[in-house]
């Protein structure tokens, strides 16, 4: 039987005796060090966004081509099987009008998403990014895009080496 208790033994501590010094206290900022590895697909993914390429592995079991890259299929559990280039145009899946910026502050004018289903890819897998140099009352499903790219010497092998992606 787990007995209760109603008092806790103890100093209690308030905010006021922490900042007057009657606790004390040690301020340290470790030295942390690490790693991150994108792996061989992702990595192999932004090293052709820094060429100015966009590149997916197909899975010979269900033919689908997948982009953003990955080693295994999800759909066939098996080793996907080749390399593919796909193009940087597209068509507009779904989309959105984001009232927010990339650090979660409100914006008055809104940023246009969108879901890009890419040529070349299989369809239904797309790749999430801004659109630009388009009116948001003009845009919607079906609607074609282009990547606009970054000059090559400021690309740097993230998905941001793509500026926006904007109307055919």
């Amino acid at each position: 039987m787990t007995e209760k208790y109603k008092e806790y033994s103890g100093t209690p501590l308030s905010s006021r005796d922490i900042k007057s010094g009657k606790v004390i206290t040690f301020k340290w900022r470790p030295n942390a060090k690490y790693a991150w590895s994108v792996g061989i697909a992702y990595g192999r993914f932004l090293e052709e966004l820094k060429n100015g390429k966009i590149i997916g592995r197909r899975c010979r079991e269900c033919e689908r081509i997948l982009v953003p890259p990955r080693m295994f299929c999800e759909q066939c559990f098996r080793p996907t099987d080749e390399w593919v280039f796909v193009k940087d145009t597209g068509v507009i899946n779904t989309f959105s009008l984001s009232y927010l910026d990339a650090d979660a502050r409100r914006i008055k004018t809104p940023i246009p998403v969108a879901v890009i289903d890419l040529d070349g890819a299989s369809p239904g897998i797309g790749i999430l990014h801004k659109l630009g140099n388009v009116d948001p009352k003009r845009i919607h499903i079906g609607m074609r895009v282009r990547a606009v790219w970054k000059p090559a010497k400021q690309r740097e092998g993230s998905v941001t080496d793509i500026k926006y992606w904007e109307p055919i």
